[in-house]
């Protein structure tokens, strides 16, 4: 799977441009970058770190995105000037630009080229938007759940230092934030990880989940990307 981000599409005279017109901001973690249905002018592109992207129904916490470095938080706003229609939290301490979105939007409408940066955020997560709906219909909980996390590898994925194959991502993220994300209990969650599609390949554990090999992913995500560790942010 190819994540592409930003950060990693804006040119470099663009991301130049940013780096004049905004602040560079330690976040800490637990710390909300931006809050579900407050109105906020600010847009953050993230150097370092994870945060989740969640919204609240009814109470229940249901998780959209898991973004890390060169991802941008707060596009949409910029561009339609609405409310935030989710909570995005700092799953670690987090580095970031943060910058008003009216000087966001100016500093992108100097070339043409930089938008296009923004319009390819938008076109990956409307596609992710779209593999999630096609997987509910019929219903493929260990699709979701494959795709899932083959969208964490690819963000923040490294090989082991045991040099065996495995990959790993060190986020606090459990089997309940995979269901949650997924859209299923933290009980299918731990079904499908003891299931013969996975067959021991994948372990959850509190702080880190690894992959016993590329293939697992997939195999699971019924998918032939490849969730290249370590991608490109160019941060």
């Amino acid at each position: 799977m190819d994540i592409s981000t930003f950060w990693a599409a804006l040119p470099d005279p663009g991301r130049r441009a940013l780096e004049e017109a905004g602040t560079s901001v330690l976040i800490r973690q637990g710390a909300f970058l931006t809050r579900q249905h407050n109105r906020s002018s600010q847009v953050y592109v993230l150097r370092s770190g994870a945060v989740e992207v969640w919204v609240d129904r009814a109470g229940e916490r249901v998780i959209l995105d898991v973004l890390g470095p060169g991802d941008l938080v707060g596009e949409l706003e910029a561009v339609d000037g609405g409310v935030r229609e989710a909570s995005v939290e700092a799953l670690t301490p987090v580095q970031a630009l943060v910058l008003p979105a009216d000087r966001f939007r100016t500093v992108l409408n100097a070339d043409p080229e930089w938008v296009w940066a923004v319009a390819g955020v938008l076109a990956e997560r409307l596609r992710d938007a779209n593999e999630l709906r096609i997987s509910h219909f019929p219903d493929d909980a260990e699709r979701r759940l494959g795709t899932r996390l083959l969208r964490l590898f690819a963000r923040f994925g490294v090989p082991s230092e045991d040099e065996d194959g495995s990959l790993l991502v060190r986020l606090p993220i459990c089997q309940q934030d995979l269901g949650r994300w997924a859209g299923m209990g933290r009980r299918k969650v731990a079904q499908i990880l003891a299931g013969e599609r996975v067959r021991g390949g994948l372990s959850v554990t509190r702080n880190t989940i690894t992959a016993r090999s590329p293939e697992v992913l997939r195999r699971l995500a019924g998918d032939d990307a490849d969730p290249a560790p370590g991608g490109d942010p160019r941060s």
